[in-house]
């Protein structure tokens, strides 16, 4: 099945690499009609793989923007800047991830957007956010991720270390779908546009405020000192012999004395809530699970209600029967489909269709 909940909403996406192109292809999921447009040497992430460095992303650029019509225009000439005022007049939503200034260069600023359509809801997302001091540099995901303060306490307890995937590229997506959808019931009921702005720095700052509360309770974080970021015994990696990994997430009582009890150490069950970090406890687990591999404690602990899972690669997680259940991840010629992760009345989606490209006279002729 295919959600249709935005069906007739027409969004017009400018935005490149993945943050926009991700939020674009969730409102696409959702049953809007996407047009992205793109200068005419295409999306620059087609030049880039992001895993290797290399000059070919052409199957990353497809895995975030099925679901969509591409539109390839020259925005800096008449003809194209007079296309993108028809379809801006016949649009919804006007998804941009160019840095602060530029849309008014090329003569949509938001005051000429609203003029042309006063119900657009246009949704800026960039880097640091339309003002402030940062506002007109440039920035990735981890840069946005160290202004928030949250990279400093992820990592080992000798450095900070960058998490995949790029989780303010994410959040940043994630939100401004959320102020998109938000929006959009806002102008059933009014009428009226609104102009978004959206930082992904921002949005990765939304997520600092159990820390940020640590500050002011006195309780601050440090890396691998504190209950969810290593520093329990509970909660935590361990390798197992072999070269594996597993995890355990054992934070209530009744998890822990089950893990306990399963491992045949139920003198550590009253040492749950030792003082953190527990370095003389982890120690301890640590040397329990590395004294057999994975086989052994999958057998061990299959059953117990412990909050344990295996850390499992990419290979090993699309075969999981909990993922293969859920219909989410679906394999095309060069690349992954994983699609929108939401079961709507009992039922996965379908997958989504490939990037379908198409000329300026179709998209009129789609829109007016």
């Amino acid at each position: 099945m295919a959600a249709d909940f935005l069906g007739g909403i027409r969004v017009l996406d400018l935005s490149q690499y993945l943050p926009g192109p991700l939020a674009s292809q969730m409102l696409a999921d959702m049953g809007a009609d996407v047009i992205k447009v793109e200068p005419p040497q295409g999306d620059p992430l087609m030049a880039m793989d992001p895993l290797t460095g290399g000059p070919d992303g052409d199957a990353y650029y497809k895995a975030v923007n099925a679901g969509k019509s591409v539109l390839r225009m020259d925005l800096k000439s008449a003809q194209g800047r007079e296309g993108f005022e028809a379809l801006l007049a016949n649009a919804d939503v006007l998804l941009e991830s160019y840095r602060p200034g530029v849309m008014a260069r090329l003569g949509f600023a938001p005051d000429v957007l609203k003029a042309l359509n006063p119900k657009l809801i246009c949704c800026a997302l960039s880097g640091y956010g339309q003002h402030g001091p940062k506002s007109g540099e440039g920035g990735h995901d981890i840069n946005y991720i160290a202004l928030s303060g949250g990279l400093s306490v992820s990592g080992t307890a000798e450095t900070p270390v960058a998490g995949w995937p790029p989780a303010a590229d994410h959040t940043g997506a994630l939100n401004a779908v959320n102020a998109i959808l938000a929006a959009l019931i806002g102008c059933q009921r009014t009428g009226k546009g609104v102009y978004l702005d959206v930082a992904m720095a921002d949005t990765f700052m939304a997520w600092q405020a159990w820390g940020l509360t640590g500050q002011v309770q006195g309780s601050a974080m440090t890396r691998q000192g504190n209950l969810l970021n290593g520093g329990a015994a509970c909660y935590r990696v361990y390798a197992v012999a072999g070269g594996d990994f597993v995890t355990l997430g054992a934070l209530e009582a009744k998890f822990w004395a089950n893990f306990c009890n399963a491992a045949g150490r139920p003198n550590w069950i009253a040492r749950q809530h030792d003082p953190l970090p527990q370095e003389d406890l982890i120690v301890e687990v640590a040397a329990l699970f590395a004294a057999d591999d994975l086989e052994y404690w999958e057998s061990t602990l299959a059953g117990v209600d412990c909050c344990y899972q295996a850390v499992l690669d990419y290979h090993q997680a699309v075969a999981h029967p909990q993922v293969k259940i859920r219909k989410l991840v679906r394999k095309e010629d060069d690349h992954v489909q994983v699609l929108w992760p939401v079961h709507v009345d009992g039922e996965a989606l379908d997958g989504r269709q490939p990037v379908t490209h198409i000329t300026l006279n179709q998209s009129l002729k789609k829109w007016l």
